[in-house]
């Protein structure tokens, strides 16, 4: 379920990407998709990382294989200023107590020319799971605060960035969710959730184009995540 949407990206050949909270991988393998780019993932998780590292190595279409996968804390990252011409942090800020530090360490490793990709949680999306669900925010490692629209591009702008794109995106798993919330959210065998479940295990694997065509749709409606495109101005 990949977030970013990369062709918007224009990466140049030989660009240093990093995906900030990288978890088991989804946007480090569509990234070594790319021709000749250094990849790198960072998270906390060391049980995510090691899926990553382990599903960049088997992948037999890989075009960019100089990669690195570590762990590391968003707030406090083991890199020079300015190393990076991208920087993607998907659904990540939602969870830091001090998500303006974590941005600004983010701000501090990217190049001065570079591109600043970010995602979150939409609000109105998330904000029927919180009123449906006090486990849904009250969980270890859960999320901790809502986003409105403007709250990250206001915050960026305040940093001399620029936003060229809005867009959302996984309206489909929008209802899973919501559903998740309804029966609790480790009622994994509801017959509801299970069958939804494996609808959106069968679409992401077989990629039906009129599926496809059907959340694009309904993205801007219900779109499960915000996803904000920085440069700096």
């Amino acid at each position: 379920m990949v977030t970013v949407e990369f062709p918007e990206l224009k990466l140049k050949q030989q660009g240093v990407v990093l995906d900030a909270g990288c978890g088991m991988g989804r946007h480090l393998r569509f990234l070594a998709k790319q021709p000749n780019l250094i990849i790198v993932g960072v998270d906390r998780n060391t049980g995510a990382l090691r899926e990553a590292l382990t599903s960049l190595e088997k992948m037999p279409d890989a075009l960019s294989t100089d990669y690195l996968v570590s762990e590391a804390d968003i707030n406090r990252l083991p890199f020079a200023d300015a190393s990076f011409d991208c920087v993607i942090c998907s659904e990540v800020l939602e969870h830091i107590p001090d998500h303006e530090a974590a941005v600004r360490e983010l701000i501090r490793i990217l190049k001065p020319e570079g591109t600043f990709v970010v995602s979150v949680p939409r609000y109105y999306s998330e904000k029927i799971c919180w009123l449906i669900s006090r486990d849904y925010y009250n969980s270890e490692g859960g999320h901790i605060r809502i986003y409105r629209k403007k709250e990250l591009r206001e915050m960026l702008m305040k940093q001399g960035f620029k936003c060229w794109k809005i867009n959302y995106k996984h309206a489909l798993h929008m209802p899973y969710w919501w559903l998740k919330c309804l029966v609790g959210l480790k009622n994994e065998e509801n017959p509801l959730v299970k069958y939804y479940k494996e609808f959106l295990e069968w679409d992401m694997m077989r990629n039906f184009w009129l599926i496809r065509l059907l959340e694009e749709f309904l993205n801007p409606i219900m779109g499960k995540s915000i996803v904000y495109y920085f440069r700096r101005g």
